[in-house]
């Protein structure tokens, strides 16, 4: 059966604040590729509101996916994000053994910390079962607090130059992944994206930084990273691609003076993705 290509993604659905699954299925819709989210939780709102009803879906997923599995569904690609037990990592592995083939590029964003600190949902146990992700991994977008945990490394004071960036991808890449995103690095006014693939020369991928902060914007880079290489284009071109659409939606979304956990307004240039 002729068909497009697939995504599953396993993350969270939330009705406002634009993040999770709410921003990867339009952005990965509009690049022209089919999403299909398996949910970890339902929430109301993010947890960055002050009050917010959320549903843990732990419960429903196994059932979920093998209803898949019955239906002999195939995936081109598969996302994870935010994960919030063992449970649900252990969930993300089973989905892994199950659907992954040969072709499947299964993309980890291990969401656990930014700015050298852990989410308050996480702890070292928890970060420690979400390196058992690395060994199913084709590509890890974590960022540099996420890299330390995954490596068990001290968080640096300042950003790390190139060469240290290659140890750190080495020591990644030994462990499963064979393409590493290291993203959100910042030097003054620039904005940096450390792209390694195995086999090949590293690449710093720059722009310059937009300072304040929205909710979802990781969750719009790498789903824009998971269409463009799921379509065949290169691990540089997917990063350019998702920085430089982030980028100009963050200054639209100033520019409109919304509040931080409303999140990016992508919309405006939803029709440009390709």
């Amino acid at each position: 059966m002729n068909r497009q290509k697939r995504i599953a993604l396993i993350n969270d659905i939330t009705g406002f604040g634009r993040c999770s699954i709410t921003v990867q299925l339009p952005l990965i819709s509009a690049m022209k590729i089919q999403a299909c989210p398996l949910p970890t939780a339902i929430l109301s709102a993010h947890t960055g509101f002050p009050v917010y009803y959320m549903d843990d879906y732990t419960r429903h997923m196994e059932e979920y996916m093998t209803n898949w599995e019955r239906l002999n569904l195939e995936f081109d690609g598969i996302v994870s994000g935010f994960l919030s037990s063992k449970k649900q990592i252990g969930l993300v592995l089973e989905f892994a053994k199950r659907f992954k083939r040969e072709n499947t590029l299964f993309i980890v964003d291990p969401v656990m910390g930014d700015g050298g600190r852990l989410y308050s949902s996480y702890d070292e146990a928890l970060c420690l079962e979400m390196r058992k992700l690395l060994s199913v991994a084709d590509v890890i977008t974590p960022n540099l607090t996420e890299v330390c945990q995954l490596l068990d490394l001290s968080y640096p004071d300042k950003m790390p130059s190139q060469e240290e960036l290659d140890k750190m991808a080495k020591a990644l890449n030994a462990q499963g992944p064979k393409q590493i995103i290291i993203t959100g690095l910042v030097d003054g006014d620039t904005v940096y994206n450390y792209i390694y693939e195995q086999g090949k020369n590293s690449y710093l991928q720059k722009n310059k930084r937009v300072p304040e902060e929205h909710s979802g914007t990781g969750d719009a880079f790498v789903a824009i990273v998971a269409a463009a290489l799921v379509k065949g284009e290169s691990l540089i071109s997917a990063v350019q691609k998702a920085a430089d659409f982030v980028g100009k939606a963050m200054l639209y979304t100033n520019s409109m003076q919304v509040p931080w956990n409303y999140g990016l307004c992508f919309e405006e240039y939803l029709t440009e993705l390709k």
